[in-house]
């Protein structure tokens, strides 16, 4: 097994684990409550320009709340989403829930979109790092913001624990903004705009490309 699919099999252990006892909630992908669940939802979506029709792969997709999220934000603009997660427990949720109901709403399971979209977003992927050593997990940061990129038409947005908190829990991975602005910038000479202050420690990337 390679060092990608190794993260891989480790992430999908850990989250399948997490919807089957939890369901279909914000606890069922490792948040707190619904309320903080959808303010990192806001940030994200400052990305992307609902003044008209738009496409949106959302990596690491969960249970689709971030769908179910979008279509109550902006009821009237039409989003063709794409849920992409790599439980298949947790698409089997998102398939059962209400957002899989509407229209240009799909979900599959992969560790990348199958297809091109304005924007992707991902929230909350890169903080779970388990046991996993920082180098290879810093390395799968990359290949996936790597993937986003290569799938992005318009740019991208992610979000990151800052090691500004006065705390961490064991298994779960911080970072510094400026780390992360700098390579995206560098990488894929992407504008990025960085996020911060919003009552939960951490920062949002905005990224156009």
């Amino acid at each position: 097994m390679d060092a990608a699919a190794s993260v891989h099999s480790r992430i999908e252990a850990y989250y399948g684990a997490r919807v089957r006892r939890f369901g279909a909630t914000p606890e069922g992908v490792d948040w707190t409550c619904r309320p903080t669940q959808e303010l990192r939802f806001v940030k994200l979506l400052m990305l992307c320009d609902f003044s008209q029709p738009l496409s949106i792969n959302d990596i690491g997709c969960g249970y689709g709340a971030l769908a179910g999220f979008i279509s109550q934000r902006h009821p009237r603009v039409p989003v063709d989403y794409l849920g992409v997660d790599l439980s298949a427990d947790m698409i089997e949720q998102a398939r059962l829930g209400p957002a899989a109901r509407r229209t240009r709403v799909q979900f599959e399971v992969g560790a990348q979109a199958s297809r091109s979209a304005d924007y992707s977003l991902a929230s909350g992927i890169f903080n779970v790092q388990l046991d996993i050593p920082t180098p290879s997990w810093e390395a799968s940061v990359m290949r996936t913001l790597a993937q986003m990129v290569s799938t992005s038409n318009k740019g991208f947005a992610v979000n990151f624990l800052s090691t500004h908190r006065s705390s961490l829990a064991q298994g779960l991975y911080a970072a510094d903004p400026s780390r992360w602005a700098a390579f995206c910038e560098a990488e894929f000479s992407a504008r990025v705009t960085v996020v911060s202050g919003y009552g939960m420690p951490e920062f949002t990337l905005l990224a156009l490309l």
